[in-house]
């Protein structure tokens, strides 16, 4: 698999986990939570000149980077990681891309999108209706669903900005949401 793109990771680890699986492959690392402003600027250069991917843990910090990150480079190319792919074999340890297998590194890179303008074509009232929101299994549900359709790992704001940013059809939020429905029981506690 070869990337023409930069991928934008998180840190060192992320690079190295990146190298094993995939060879030789270029990286911007963020370092962590503090963006700098000076690598904001060579991920501006980087999309200019190659194309960035933003390839950043599935947690919190992951999420606010990725966030930061689309704000100031919005055509940059997105690839999710989900949860269940990053869990480190430490009790102790915190998800990130550096545990996950290669193959699971791979589908996510080649499961890869630019998120277009934000079109609000679903609305809060279609996530509740859904089940998406409000219900007791929502969080699971997103969960389940975000991974179907290679959303990510969200709260259920940005699943709705997701949503619209990746201009999902009816047809697969729907097909998505049934599957959730028909799989065997989830626990909803």
């Amino acid at each position: 698999m070869k990337i023409k793109e930069i991928i934008v990771v998180e840190g060192k680890s992320d690079t190295n986990r990146l190298k094993d699986c995939l060879g030789e492959v270029d990286t911007i690392e963020t370092r962590g939570s503090a963006l700098s402003d000076e690598t904001i600027e060579r991920i501006k250069a980087a999309q200019q000149k190659r194309g960035v991917i933003i390839f950043t843990d599935p947690d919190f910090n992951g999420n606010r980077l990725r966030t930061i990150i689309s704000k100031v480079v919005p055509d940059a190319k997105q690839a999710f990681l989900p949860r269940n792919k990053a869990v480190p074999k430490k009790s102790d340890g915190s998800l990130g891309i550096e545990h996950a297998k290669d193959e699971d590194i791979k589908k996510a890179l080649a499961s890869i999108y630019t998120m277009s303008d934000l079109t609000d074509d679903y609305s809060t009232n279609d996530m509740i209706d859904l089940g998406l929101i409000g219900d007791v299994s929502s969080q699971k549900r997103r969960e389940f669903v975000g991974d179907d359709l290679k959303l990510g790992y969200t709260n259920a704001k940005q699943f709705l900005n997701r949503l619209n940013m990746q201009q999902v059809s009816p047809q697969k939020l729907l097909a998505a949401v049934e599957k959730f429905d028909k799989g065997s029981t989830h626990d909803t506690k």
